[in-house]
């Protein structure tokens, strides 16, 4: 519980709709709803985007600057994708249903359904899930910018990121003509196998007991 909060108010909250919070609607197969503090009052450090994807829609890569993130596979299957910023590479894990990916807090990442109806659970350790999107970081650092820091072509550059939309949070774009399609099973090749497990013994270590002690 938390001190500000009264609990016998006629406003306390304690039960929401979540189907009634959309964040972010693509089509009637894309689209994220969320429940966080907004929603409902009595939240603590609890909060959660419910995701529906169709094949090769892809949650945009992204970051949240307030929380972890723990993705649980409800149905369907996805590739969740993250930069690890100590080693510098990319860990694609595929998931199914009853399985999880957890994302640090701050990590780049990103999800792609690889079935239709693929239904995720995104569960986050803060009250409200902050974020800071792929698609406002091309479209709103400046071109000069991005040009002069990474020795780019500015019309180049500006003709690149021109389909970006501001808030993308599911592609690609339904008025995308880009013409191909990402494989599903390119992301399964190359999921992140973690090793597996070997079984140690416990170990017991036999008590020290010095040789002058005596026992009575």
């Amino acid at each position: 519980m938390v001190s500000y909060m009264d609990y016998t108010s006629p406003s306390t909250q304690y039960t929401y709709d979540v189907n009634q919070s959309p964040l972010f609607i693509k089509d009637n197969q894309n689209y994220i709803n969320v429940l966080g503090v907004k929603q409902l009052n009595t939240l603590e450090n609890v909060s959660l985007l419910d995701i529906f994807l169709s094949t090769n829609n892809v949650v945009e890569p992204h970051y949240h600057q307030n929380a972890a993130e723990l993705v649980y596979c409800i149905s369907g299957s996805a590739t969740v994708s993250i930069l690890n910023p100590f080693t510098k590479k990319i860990m694609n894990y595929t998931i199914t249903p009853g399985q999880v990916a957890n994302v640090p807090q701050g990590w780049w990442h990103y999800e792609i359904a690889l079935v239709d109806n693929t239904h995720l659970l995104a569960i986050f350790d803060a009250p409200t899930p902050e974020v800071i999107l792929g698609s406002d970081i091309l479209k709103f650092t400046p071109a000069n910018i991005m040009s002069h820091t990474y020795c780019l072509d500015e019309n180049q550059w500006n003709q690149v990121i021109a389909p970006v939309k501001p808030s993308t949070y599911i592609g690609p774009y339904n008025d995308c003509n880009q013409g191909s399609e990402i494989s599903p099973d390119r992301y399964v090749s190359q999921q992140y196998q973690q090793p597996t497990p070997q079984y140690i013994p416990p170990y017991y270590p036999t008590p020290y007991v010095p040789n002058f002690l005596r026992y009575w």
